[in-house]
C-alpha cells in the first residue's frame, strides 16, 4: 500500500511544532492554493478565514515552516518571494515574465540530460533547481 500524503499540519505535528489556530489557518491555505504565493497573497487568504491573523503572524509562520523544510521558497524575478509546499515528485518551474503565471512540467528528458552533464563533470545530482523564463508567442505572426 502506498505511503498517504501526510497534510502540511500533520507535518507541523510530527516535527513538534506547536500549532495555533493561525498556524493552521495559514498551513490549510497554502495547501490548498494552486500557485505561488507570496506572504501578502497568503496573508489575504488567510485573513479572510481568521480576520484576526496579522501579516506578522503570516511572515513568522511562512518563515517557521520554510525552516522546517515543509515549504519551499522561489524567487522568480518579480522581486517577490513565493511559496509552495514540498512537492511529492520532482517538478521544474516555467514563469509567465508578462502575467507571472507558474506552470510546473515534468520532463524526462530533461531529468536525464541533467544527469548526463554531472556525470560528465564528475559528479553525483544530488539535487536541482530548473526554472524557465518566457513571454507568450504572439500567435497571429505564425
Amino acid at each position: 500500500m502506498a505511503d498517504e500524503v501526510k497534510t502540511l499540519e500533520q507535518q507541523c505535528v510530527e516535527r513538534g511544532m506547536r500549532m495555533t489556530e493561525q498556524r493552521r489557518v495559514i498551513a490549510r491555505v497554502l495547501e490548498s492554493s494552486a500557485d505561488h504565493p507570496d506572504v501578502e497573497e497568503l496573508y489575504r487568504r488567510s485573513a479572510e478565514v481568521d480576520p484576526n491573523i496579522s501579516i506578522s503572524t503570516v511572515y513568522r509562520t511562512v518563515k517557521l515552516f520554510e525552516d522546517t523544510g515543509i515549504i519551499e521558497r522561489h524567487d522568480f524575478r518579480d522581486g517577490r518571494s513565493r511559496y509552495e509546499t514540498v512537492p511529492d515528485e520532482h517538478h521544474d518551474h516555467l514563469i509567465d515574465l508578462k502575467s507571472g503565471r507558474v506552470i510546473e512540467f515534468q520532463s524526462e528528458e530533461i531529468e536525464a540530460l541533467q544527469e548526463k552533464i554531472a556525470r560528465k563533470y564528475g559528479f553525483r545530482l544530488v539535487d536541482h533547481r530548473l526554472e524557465l523564463y518566457g513571454i507568450p508567442l504572439d500567435k497571429t505572426k505564425d
